[in-house]
């Protein structure tokens, strides 16, 4: 199968996407885990919920993709590292989980996803994200498997590494995974969301997906992603805004109807605790 065949299934006819990432596990931060402890059971709420894909880790696709009947696209995580939680070791990695190579192809992935990361004063992560991009590009050629590039610009708080929402360096991360080869970014948000078409621009025709990253309350969620895709983005890829909310099937129908149905926030807000349609 071509890329093109596999991309086409993550987005829906007016080329939009809503990914939710339930792949924290991954880096063994023990706070991400809330929402997923029950990794079966989260799956089942995603499914029916209809998201138009889910991102999982190698160890946890098959959840996904032994069930019958519809279901989301399959997005697999392809790298792991220790840069999230409270410690900030001195010693930080991102490695290629070898593995996904044939995990991907055999559980008949649509993309995988790998970081590009920038912190402040480790070059050496920096460089390493680099190399596993561009490992990652050799064989998507190969095998036609969609490469989604993941660029965070990190800056250190109270909980270890977090956001840094500065435009400038969203917009050169965005630029270089492009260059690097990426088919799709999913790239943090910035501090104003008025400047995020820049960040579209620098993708240069490449969908781009906006990036959920810490628990929110709900109605700044649905404000910020409402002004977000009005700047032209693909679409969004969300884990703990969905995982840890109180009612995560309401809050992928509410995502699902900012992006797809372009609902104001006071909308899809009014399908969080509401009864599933069927």
């Amino acid at each position: 199968m071509n890329s093109r065949a596999r991309m086409s299934r993550l987005f829906a006819a007016d080329g939009r996407c809503l990914d939710v990432a339930i792949d924290h596990g991954t880096f063994g931060e023990a706070s991400f885990l809330h929402g997923i402890e029950d990794i079966r059971a989260t799956v089942d709420t995603l499914i029916d919920a209809a998201p138009d894909a889910i991102q999982l880790s190698p160890g946890q696709a098959e959840v996904m993709q032994y069930r019958s009947g519809p279901r989301p696209a399959l997005v697999m995580r392809a790298d792991v590292g220790n840069f999230y939680g409270p410690d900030r070791p001195d010693h930080l990695f991102s490695a290629v989980i070898e593995s996904v190579f044939d995990r991907a192809i055999a559980l008949d992935a649509a993309c995988i996803v790998v970081n590009l990361l920038s912190l402040p004063g480790h070059p050496e992560l920096f460089e390493q994200s680099v190399r596993n991009v561009v490992a990652l590009r050799a064989w998507a050629d190969r095998t036609g498997m969609p490469l989604m590039v993941e660029p965070l610009a990190m800056k250190p708080d109270d909980r270890g590494y977090g956001v840094d929402g500065d435009i400038e360096k969203i917009v050169t991360l965005v630029r270089q995974a492009v260059e690097l080869g990426a088919d799709l970014v999913k790239a943090d948000p910035s501090d104003r969301a008025e400047d995020y078409v820049r960040a579209v621009e620098a993708a240069g025709g490449r969908p781009l997906l906006v990036r959920g990253g810490g628990v929110a309350d709900t109605e700044a969620v649905l404000e910020r992603t409402a002004a977000l895709m009005r700047t032209g983005v693909a679409g969004l890829v969300y884990g703990r805004n969905i995982l840890q909310h109180e009612d995560p099937r309401g809050m992928t129908r509410a995502l699902m109807a900012i992006t797809h149905g372009e609902a104001s926030a006071a909308d899809a807000r009014a399908l969080i605790g509401a009864p599933a349609v069927a």
